[in-house]
């Protein structure tokens, strides 16, 4: 059987005091025909996050020239992804808030040919320590889409998603600022089948989210108005590409 490839990318703007146990929590042995690689989109740091990321073990590193933003980063490891040949991509943040040793759960529907795209869903996990304001925002967020897409999520602002080859190459992030809604909006109008997955939240200690309330307001509502209006081409989507027996089996994080 061949082997597939599954990077997992971590966009990156001055996170250096965070990224080290991200990378080195990155399971590397999930199956005996799955390879891992780490790529890391630094977002335009100046801090020393490259180094650190190098000194964890991450098999990549590519540095945007500037600060782009999250959604112009997420972009960049999508293309990336793909550029290197990953069978799935699997993206994470690298401020150490979601569990990167629970990568298996969410690449699980994709190998059992359930899903080509899922999201780490922390109302389906836990969500303890989470601020009232940014639980509120998710929820009011989370409810947006539901009603765009026509059917529940849970989790819309997640920072933990897997994305199979196909899904990688057609989706399309139309804003530098944030990428979370417009990429399911753009992906499940285009076709792709998503799955949540409960992940374990644990609250940050280092650094601060680059979120701010007024700015997502003022950029996230337009991006998401401009994504439900423009038109999509649906691909022949390939529903068995990744399909890997007894990975439920066979799995183990190390």
């Amino acid at each position: 059987m061949r082997k597939q490839k599954v990077i997992v990318f971590l966009p990156a703007y001055n996170e250096e005091k965070s990224i080290a146990p991200v990378i080195e929590c990155v399971p590397r042995n999930i199956h005996e025909n799955v390879d891992v690689e780490i790529l890391v989109i630094d977002d335009g740091s100046t801090d020393g996050t490259v180094r650190v990321a190098k000194a964890a073990g991450a098999d990549h590193i590519v540095s945007m020239p500037r600060n782009g933003g999250l959604g112009a980063a997420v972009r960049e490891g999508l293309a990336q992804s793909f550029r290197l040949g990953a069978d799935i991509s699997v993206m994470i943040d690298a401020d150490n808030e979601y569990p990167a040793v629970e990568i298996p759960n969410l690449l699980e529907p994709i190998f059992a040919g359930e899903a080509d795209y899922t999201m780490g869903s922390r109302f389906l996990g836990t969500i303890k320590g989470m601020k009232l304001h940014r639980r509120l925002g998710n929820y009011c967020f989370t409810l947006l889409q539901s009603l765009l897409l026509r059917r529940w999520i849970y989790d819309g602002q997640s920072g933990m998603r897997a994305f199979s080859r196909q899904a990688m190459e057609h989706a399309e992030i139309i804003h530098d600022y944030n990428y979370a809604q417009v990429i399911t909006l753009n992906l499940v109008r285009k076709g792709f089948r998503v799955k949540e997955v409960p992940i374990t939240y644990q609250v940050r200690t280092e650094g601060q989210s680059f979120i701010k309330f007024r700015k997502y307001m003022s950029s996230v509502l337009p991006a998401i108005f401009k994504e439900m209006t423009r038109q999509v081409r649906k691909p022949a989507i390939k529903r068995d590409a990744h399909v890997l027996p007894l990975f439920r089996e066979n799995k183990k994080c190390s």
